[in-house]
C-alpha cells in the first residue's frame, strides 16, 4: 500500500523515519528493558526472533493501513531513541498516538515532541477525525505525555485482557491542525 502519511517527519530535535535492519540492537535494548516494558505488557522481549516480530509487525502495518510507527532518532547523534506512530491493530478502539522509548531517552520531552509531529500527521495527511492514546492507570509518566499534547481521558478499555485497567485519551483536532 502507499503510504497514507509522510514516511520521514523531522522535528526540531528528532528525525521519525521508517525502521530498517540496522535498528535492530536498539529495538533489542528497549524491548529487554523490565522497566520500558512494564506497562506494555509486562514481559521483557529478550529472544532474536521476538526483536523480529517487533519489527516486522511495525513494518507491516505500514504495509497494511499505510502509517504506522516510526523510529525515533535523535538528529544530533543518530541514535534511535524508540518508536512513535500510529497505530490501528484489529480490533483496537481507534487510531491510536502511541509511544515507547528507550530508558536513556526519558525525561527529555522526546515523546511529547515526537507525538506531537505524530498528531499532526493523523489530523493532517490521514485525515483522521479521532486519535486516541492508550495508557495502563499504573503508567504516570505517560499520563502526563498524554496531557502535555492536551488529551483528555475520556474512559478506560481492557487492554486485550491485561490485568490492569488501561485509560483511553482522546487528542483534540483543534490543537493539531
Amino acid at each position: 500500500m502507499t503510504p497514507l502519511v509522510p514516511e520521514t517527519i523531522e522535528t526540531e530535535r528528532l528525525k521519525l523515519r521508517q525502521f530498517t535492519i540496522e535498528d535492530t540492537a536498539a529495538v533489542a535494548r528497549m524491548l529487554a528493558d523490565p522497566e520500558v516494558m512494564r506497562y506494555l505488557g509486562g514481559t521483557p522481549q529478550t529472544k532474536d526472533w521476538e526483536i523480529w516480530r517487533s519489527l516486522t509487525a511495525t513494518l507491516g502495518h505500514w504495509a497494511l493501513r499505510g502509517y504506522g510507527p516510526y523510529a525515533v532518532e535523535e538528529k544530533g547523534t543518530g541514535v534511535v531513541v524508540g518508536r512513535v506512530g500510529l497505530l490501528h491493530p484489529v480490533g483496537w478502539p481507534g487510531v491510536e498516538i502511541a509511544w515507547t522509548l528507550n530508558r536513556p531517552a526519558w525525561g527529555k520531552g522526546y515523546a511529547t515532541e515526537a507525538a506531537a509531529a505524530v498528531a499532526r500527521v493523523g489530523f493532517g495527511d490521514l485525515k483522521a477525525d479521532r486519535l486516541i492514546s492508550l495508557i495502563d492507570v499504573r503508567n504516570v509518566n505517560s499520563q502526563r505525555v498524554a496531557e502535555r499534547l492536551g488529551a483528555v481521558r475520556e474512559g478506560t478499555t481492557d487492554y486485550f485482557g491485561a490485568d490492569a485497567i488501561t485509560y483511553v485519551y482522546r487528542h483534540d483536532p483543534a490543537r493539531f491542525r
